[in-house]
């Protein structure tokens, strides 16, 4: 069975949303569907969205995992974009989390390699 993900993030303030993952991610939107809604594609058949929904905005949580987690987090740190915090789930996970402007959660994840 081949997947297709399309994970929503509702905003509050869609200009500012906007700018924001364009930071976080590096890249203007992929399209935008309508007025009030941008996609990004991370990877074939794997994308996110900003929408204006306000009264939604803040509740959602999606996590992914870029190739190299380090040069993705360095890429972001040079745009200006922290994280709220760092997690490592055994010897085997790391995740870091960022909290968009309405507080939706954006995990970001990487397997850690064994170093001799």
């Amino acid at each position: 069975m081949e997947l297709e993900l399309f994970a929503g993030l509702p905003v509050a303030d869609y200009a500012r949303a906007v700018d924001w993952y364009e930071r976080l991610l590096g890249v203007p939107a992929t399209f935008q569907p309508h007025d009030t809604e941008c996609v990004w594609t991370l990877a074939d058949h794997r994308s996110i969205y900003v929408v204006l929904e306000p009264e939604h905005a803040g509740h959602a949580r999606v996590t992914f995992f870029p190739d190299d987690l380090d040069r993705f987090m360095a890429a972001a740190a040079d745009r200006g974009v922290r994280p709220e915090r760092t997690e490592t789930y055994g010897d085997a996970v790391r995740k870091i989390t960022f909290l968009d402007p309405d507080g939706n959660e954006i995990g970001v994840g990487g397997v850690l390699v064994e170093t001799d």
